[in-house]
């Protein structure tokens, strides 16, 4: 099982790395979760740079895809080159989600076509200009297409991702992992609350 976070150049490090590291809370020979960029390196909004574990058209062929945010996603939608091969991404046969920026990605590409969708603020006019509905809320997920407005909402959109995959007891487990000291039950609580309703019932394990 092959995840994939698509990472550009500018991108935002709360966005992709915390989903990575909530994401690599399963074990198992089966289950790789890699950084995806259009180069070998590629540095954040903040000068962290960071070196590519997968290239974007492997990323394409994954069984599940995270489109991260950053402060160059309207330059990203405009690379003919970059949307190119983003264009193989197929919620058809994988599971495809998008942190803050990442949904004018999707956007762009037609994927979030009378699907509303969250972002963070910066990016909301752009996505609305996208022809986008956008909520005011931090998740939404339609059958294999999630969206996730806000740094600190990756935790949620890996959680989704994990449940879809493995089931919710793993994902309660990852999130148990990560959830602050003193207040998980309350951290995983609230998560479940904003991820459950857009979960098919009962959760089907993809592996």
């Amino acid at each position: 099982m092959h995840i994939a976070i698509l990472t550009f150049e500018g991108y935002n490090e709360l966005d992709s790395i915390i989903a990575l590291g909530v994401l690599n809370r399963i074990k198992g020979d089966d289950w790789q979760v890699t950084i995806a960029t259009p180069t070998p390196k590629v540095t954040s909004m903040n000068g962290v740079v960071i070196e590519q574990m997968t290239t974007l058209e492997e990323a394409c062929d994954a069984d599940a895809v995270i489109v991260g945010s950053g402060i160059a996603t309207r330059e990203v939608v405009e690379d003919p080159a970059i949307m190119g091969v983003l264009r193989r991404l197929d919620p058809s046969r994988q599971l495809v989600a998008v942190q803050c920026s990442g949904a004018l990605v999707l956007a762009r590409l037609g994927l979030l076509a009378d699907v509303p969708a969250c972002t963070d603020l910066t990016t909301k006019p752009w996505v609305v200009a996208a022809g986008v509905d956008v909520l005011d809320q931090p998740f939404f997920a339609r059958d294999n297409v999630a969206t996730a407005g806000g740094c600190l909402a990756s935790p949620y959109l890996a959680a989704w991702m994990i449940t879809r995959l493995v089931g919710a007891e793993a994902a309660e487990d990852a999130l148990q992992y990560v959830a602050p000291v003193g207040e998980k039950r309350e951290y995983i609580d609230r998560a479940w609350r904003n991820v459950s309703p857009y979960l098919p019932a009962p959760a089907p394990a993809l592996i």
